[in-house]
């Protein structure tokens, strides 16, 4: 197996993760909802977007918070969170270029 297989297939395994959280109807759902609301949401005010239980859509923002796809920022007592999928966008964006380069389809796009 070549290095650049290898390196490829480690990209897969590390991505893992950040595709898996993203299969999630909820998650997806909570990660547009920052999307358009930049200045962050507490818990409840996303409930109130979901048919979800506050402690369903905490879990949520847990699983959301591990792999990076948001933060929390304290502000007085209530902890609201915002998107930050720079990272994880990066990752995967680097696997799909790999994949594209590994199959040579580069010159494929125009």
């Amino acid at each position: 197996m070549s290095q650049q297989t290898e390196h490829v297939l480690q990209q897969f395994k590390d991505c893992i993760p950040l595709l898996e959280v993203l299969t999630d109807e909820n998650r997806q759902a909570i990660i547009m909802l920052l999307a358009q609301n930049k200045l962050g949401l507490n818990v409840n005010t996303i409930s109130g977007h979901m048919n979800l239980s506050r402690p369903a859509v905490s879990h949520h923002l847990k699983v959301l918070k591990q792999s990076g796809y948001i933060k929390s920022e304290k502000k007085g007592v209530e902890n609201y969170y915002v998107l930050t999928v720079r990272k994880p966008l990066e990752q995967l964006k680097s696997l799909i270029t790999s994949v594209e380069y590994a199959c040579n389809w580069s010159n494929d796009y125009p």
